[in-house]
């Protein structure tokens, strides 16, 4: 009877590691899918390649929001944290500079944060937070860089939204032609912002030669059959 028990007992432990472990590769490999290449990516691919079937993604993230919010739990909590220490730092300026530059290194480096970001898609549990929280970031930034003198004060806090926006959503088609080439354009932007633009660019313009390129890429994934 002893044995019998434990023989019953074992299963159940079992199917919950099995579980985990499909969940983990799940996790996993739309993470890396996303990453590449952003949040359109079909859940079918996402189960082939994690090596179970799609009954098995469907039980642990019902909807493919649920999948990107657990995803990008991590992500949310860097931006968090940046908004955090930007409004920590009493040089309102930098601070502004620095918050932008965390954002965009994280959207640089991954197409599924840049779609996140950019896209903001309302469904994605906790992504109405996140934008909120960011809009009021930027709005105190904005003020205390207009209190201190350093930012024009005729701007207010949509014109940066509205303008870094389309810069973040632009560089993915720049990532493999030159990494670092949004922190030129960051720069360009933002002394715009100044109360006087004598900031250096720190980076080299893009060639002419590559505009068009990089655009037609830009669209062609973004396109249905992206």
């Amino acid at each position: 009877m002893a044995a019998s028990g434990a023989g019953g007992a074992n299963p159940p432990v079992r199917l919950r590691r099995d579980a985990q472990r499909n969940r983990d590769l799940l996790l996993t490999t739309a993470r890396d899918l996303f990453a590449r290449h952003g949040l359109d990516v079909p859940l079918d691919q996402i189960a082939k390649e994690a090596g179970v079937g799609n009954a098995t993604l469907y039980r642990h993230f019902p909807t493919r929001e649920a999948l990107v919010a657990e995803v990008f739990a991590d992500a949310a909590t860097l931006l968090g944290d940046a908004g955090a220490q930007a409004l920590a730092d009493e040089d309102a300026w930098g601070a502004v500079e620095r918050y932008f530059e965390r954002i965009f290194e994280l959207v640089a480096a991954d197409r599924g944060i840049n779609d996140l970001v950019t896209q903001a898609i309302p469904t994605v549990p906790g992504m109405i937070e996140i934008s909120r929280r960011n809009a009021e970031t930027v709005g105190v930034l904005v003020a205390r860089a207009q209190q201190q003198g350093t930012m024009r004060t005729d701007v207010v806090t949509m014109d940066l939204l509205f303008m870094l926006g389309p810069l973040c959503r632009a560089l993915p088609a720049t990532t493999d032609l030159r990494p670092d080439l949004w922190r030129r354009y960051l720069a360009l932007l933002l002394d715009g912002f100044r109360t006087r633009a004598t900031h250096p660019l720190p980076v080299p313009p893009i060639g002419e030669e590559h505009l068009d390129k990089m655009f037609a890429d830009l669209w062609e994934a973004d396109g249905p059959g992206a």
